[in-house]
């Protein structure tokens, strides 16, 4: 578990436990890595940042390295040359799956939402 995440779960309410999910899942790209290995259950990093539609490697990095120490993904590395690391999800990454399904409907109909708001013609009265 990384150290902001344990100080998170140690230190805050009960009352703020979603606070945890948001620190655990909240990131540059880290729902949509969640996702895509959901989805195609295995991938190597060049794969990922195809995917994600080139993130920079270092971005890439970072966040899949959070959600490792956080026990979200498993990588393994394959001793061989060219090296070859795969990422997947662990046990509590496939629990926090409904959880992303979740957050993108809610995210999908809040976005609708405000599109329509942005783009509604004022009438003359206003």
């Amino acid at each position: 578990m990384r150290e902001k995440t344990e100080r998170i779960v140690r230190e805050w309410s009960d009352s703020c436990d979603a606070e945890v999910s948001i620190a655990v899942l909240g990131g540059a790209w880290k729902p949509s890595i969640l996702t895509l290995l959901g989805e195609h259950e295995v991938l190597r990093f060049g794969e990922l940042g195809r995917l994600l539609q080139d993130p920079t490697s270092r971005v890439l990095t970072r966040q899949l390295r959070e959600l490792e120490e956080d026990g979200l993904i498993t990588r393994t590395v394959y001793r061989q040359v060219p090296p070859k690391v795969e990422y997947r999800l662990s046990e509590l990454g496939v629990s926090a799956t409904p959880l992303l399904g979740e957050l993108t409907r809610w995210g999908t109909q809040y976005a609708e939402q405000q599109r329509s708001s942005l783009n509604r013609v004022p009438s003359p009265s206003e």
